[in-house]
């Protein structure tokens, strides 16, 4: 890294630590660890759109299957939900696949014609009508078990980290299925394609209570092993004493600790994602991604497999976002579908990809944690601001009144405002491609 990258750096983590003195650092943490998983999107966004140029904006769609992840490892089983329906939903899912799979093998042994119509056509439609029988029944079953507190199958019961990999595998396999359909298309094709079935999946998350509660939410989930709860550390005799001792209440002693130990974990995976993708950078792989991407035409004259190598990138960078949904999920202890909005995971992730520099993996880095910051603290700052503006306006006035109500806008100006002065005046990022 140069000078200059290591002052960017410098002043973004002088940004954050201006919150904990001048706000709380309860604040400053809560930024960090936003800030760790908001890079972790960005770092994956960038694999794919730095790297090979791939335009995904179904964002959204790969981290909130990290999110599913998290409630399908971590839940218990829900025995009589299982027992009532879960057969039943779990056939109904297998006939459908054969159903599909029986399709495509028709189509593709029969001889084209009228008769391979007709008989794609009568397979499509007879399988989906057992499978409609078979799976509705099943999942009005399971959603019928006690649905103001389960009403859903549940997971597996297993500790919380599992699902960060877990996540990432989800992720990479919904990108593969994506990316086989849609990888030859253009690339505003593409774009159309990952929009799509991100909003498919958000839809389906929010609709299928046997799967996850749908808008009635999963919470409570549990803490990685090395979290402790708040609670626990309350009622420890030492560490109340070691709290007394740095001048702190025993309560917000531990809500910074908790989030401290969060932090030390993000950043953790954090480090090791970015060293995975530098090493993958400078390879002769990532040289041969940047030779695809520059001119694809070149390449394939060269004897390189075009679609292959964009679908290998496409996955990694999708894998790595459904990891951050799981530790974003495993952050807030709970999964929320109905939070699940384009403007935050897809438009700012993007954003945080722009500013930072798009072919850098430390410019994504920076990026997540400077949009991050400016996402949070630019509303409170923006009513700050309009306080002062309108502290000699009268009360009741109607334009102070406009001003003031404003305020709540600013996140949307702020971040327009920064895009255009970063594509003015440095149009490669803070940190650009070398």
């Amino acid at each position: 890294m140069k000078m200059r990258d290591v002052i960017l750096f410098a002043i973004v983590a002088g940004l954050i630590i201006g919150t904990g003195f001048f706000q709380s650092w309860n604040s400053a943490l809560l930024i960090v660890n936003m800030g760790l998983i908001s890079a972790i999107m960005a770092l994956g966004v960038n694999i794919q759109w730095g790297y090979a140029g791939l335009f995904n904006v179904g964002v959204m769609g790969f981290v909130a299957l990290g999110g599913l992840a998290a409630v399908l490892v971590s839940t218990p089983p829900t025995g009589e939900a299982w027992a009532a329906g879960g057969l039943r939903v779990i056939l109904g899912l297998i006939l459908g696949a054969a159903t599909m799979v029986g399709a495509i093998l028709m189509w593709s042994r029969m001889k084209p014609g009228r008769a391979r119509g007709f008989a794609m056509f009568g397979v499509l439609a007879l399988g989906f009508f057992i499978f409609r029988y078979v799976f509705d029944a099943g999942v009005a079953a399971i959603e019928a078990v006690d649905p103001a507190a389960t009403g859903y199958l549940g997971g597996l019961n297993l500790p919380i980290m599992i699902s960060w990999p877990v996540g990432g595998l989800l992720a990479a396999g919904a990108a593969w299925i994506i990316g086989k359909t849609a990888l030859g298309l253009r690339s505003d094709y593409l774009a159309i394609a990952t929009l799509g079935i991100a909003e498919i999946i958000i839809i389906t998350l929010k609709n299928e209570d046997w799967l996850a509660r749908g808008v009635k939410n999963v919470v409570g989930l549990d803490r990685p092993f090395v979290v402790p709860k708040e609670i626990d550390l309350q009622n420890s005799p030492s560490f109340v004493e070691s709290a007394a001792g740095f001048g702190m209440d025993a309560t917000m002693a531990s809500t910074l600790y908790v989030k401290g130990m969060y932090a030390l974990l993000f950043t953790v995976v954090l480090l090791i994602l970015l060293w995975l993708a530098q090493t993958a950078w400078n390879s002769p792989w990532g040289r041969m991604l940047r030779a695809i991407r520059d001119n694809e035409v070149a390449a394939e004259a060269m004897g390189k497999d075009v679609t292959r190598r964009h679908l290998q990138v496409f996955i990694l960078g999708s894998a790595v976002c459904g990891m951050a949904g799981a530790m974003m999920t495993t952050l807030d202890g709970q999964l929320t579908p109905g939070t699940y909005q384009p403007l935050r995971y897809t438009f700012l992730i993007w954003v945080m990809v722009i500013v930072g520099g798009s072919g850098n993996n430390f410019g994504a880095v920076l990026g997540g944690f400077l949009i991050w910051f400016l996402w949070v603290q630019v509303e409170p700052m923006g009513l700050f601001l309009m306080n002062v503006i309108t502290a000699g306006m009268a009360d009741g006035s109607a334009l102070k009144e406009h001003l003031l109500d404003s305020a709540a806008h600013m996140r949307l100006l702020t971040m327009g405002l920064v895009l255009l002065l970063v594509l003015r005046f440095s149009p490669r990022g803070l940190i650009p491609e070398r």
